[in-house]
């Protein structure tokens, strides 16, 4: 719930998580779709288990073994490089573990950060999708980024 308090966060449920039963019903999903085959969510943590943020590989296509990964950090995590270091283990394991061979994310142009966190995580720029995402009324461009399983491992991290 501290993490969805954030203004930032807005935008990355379908629903605001702003109770325990929120939480619970925004937890509860994520087990779901990794049952299902259709998305796996990982909680990254601290040393001590203090939620730092999630990365997510999802919109699973085992035809094409493409996903669509997605990362949020909160607020005392931001900028440490924690969401790309996310992105990798996550990559690696989609790879590896999930069979993946290539993951796509997108972030808006607006959003140097994230753009920051795909490209040290190995993500090359691909393309820009005009008005791809609505938040409040004002629509906003993505940029789209891939990664590969035969691309080399990023080495800044």
């Amino acid at each position: 719930m501290t993490a969805f308090a954030d203004p930032l966060m807005r935008g990355q449920s379908i629903e605001p998580v702003d109770s325990v039963q929120a939480a619970e019903r925004w937890i509860a999903a994520r087990g779901d779709q990794w049952v299902a085959d259709s998305a796996y969510s990982f909680a990254v943590v601290d040393g001590g288990g203090l939620v730092l943020g999630q990365v997510c590989v999802g919109s699973v296509d085992r035809r094409h073994a493409v996903g669509w990964v997605s990362y949020w950090t909160t607020a005392t995590a931001r900028g440490q490089g924690i969401a790309s270091r996310a992105c990798c283990v996550v990559a690696r394991w989609a790879f590896d573990d999930a069979e993946l061979f290539r993951l796509e994310l997108g972030h808006r142009v607006n959003n140097p950060a994230s753009c920051g966190v795909a490209r040290a995580a190995g993500f090359a720029v691909e393309g820009q999708q005009r008005q791809k995402l609505e938040y409040d009324g004002v629509r906003f461009d993505v940029e789209l980024h891939a990664r590969l399983a035969t691309d080399r491992e990023p080495v800044s991290l």
